[in-house]
This record gives structure tokens, sequence and C-alpha cells, in this order.
């Protein structure tokens, strides 16, 4: 089996465009969560009633984010298996947090959205990765 990615459009429009969308998501990422964990007393009322929990994932997954956009950028295989992984990680994060919510911890609504969107960026990143490889 090939461990490189390969896409049927010019490597910019391809999986470099890819890469390049998951760098600046995962940069987004660490910077959001960053401030709340570690900025000022302002950053975190802004965050208003955040869940600890998911605002660490979310931090350390912009890590990995970062690296899966590195391996994208590569055409790497491991980076196809890491955007499955992220998608499967954040989906228990979302279920963690479902849990806690209906336990009555308070909570921000953005927070079920941005659960849904990072999920839904790295499924479909995932799928996009596995079937290149498949072709290749």
């Amino acid at each position: 089996m090939n461990s490189h990615l390969t896409v049927p459009t010019s490597p910019f429009h391809g999986r470099k465009f890819i890469a390049i969308v998951a760098m600046l998501f995962g940069a987004l990422t660490l910077f959001s969560a960053g401030n709340v964990l570690f900025g000022s007393m302002a950053s975190q009322a802004w965050a208003g009633n955040y869940v600890g929990f998911v605002v660490w994932f979310n931090f350390l997954a912009g890590a990995a984010y970062i690296l899966a956009a590195i391996g994208l950028w590569q055409g790497t295989l491991w980076a196809a298996r890491l955007s499955g992984l992220i998608a499967i990680a954040t989906a228990g994060v979302a279920l963690g947090f479902a849990f806690v919510v209906l336990l009555g911890t308070p909570f921000e609504m953005r927070t079920i959205g941005a659960l849904v969107l990072r999920f839904t960026f790295w499924a479909v990143i995932a799928v996009i990765a596995t079937r290149a490889v498949k072709r290749g």
C-alpha cells in the first residue's frame, strides 16, 4: 500500500489546500483555548460558562491539528489516521460534555456548535485523506 496521499488535482488545490486549512484551524484552536486557560480574567469572562475539560481537550487537540496538517501537507498515511483519531476523540469529548450538561453543569450554547464543527471538520478530512490513500 502506498503511504502517500494522491489527490487527482493540482497539489495546491488538493491535499495542500486541506493542510493549510487544517493548520489555520489548529493555530486558531491553540490561540482561543490558550486564551481561556492562560489568558486574562477578561478572556475567561468572555468565554462564559466554559467546561474545563473541553477547553483543555481543545488546547491539546490544537497541537494534534497542527501535526496532522504537517502530515497532510506531506501526503502521509499517518495523517489520514490521525485525522480519524482526532474526529473520534472529539466525539468522545462531545459525549462527555453532553453527560456533564445533563447533570446540570452550566455551559455555553456555542460549545455545542464548536464541537459539532470540530468533529465534522476532522471526520471529513479523515474520509478524504483515507480515500486518497486508497486511490494511491
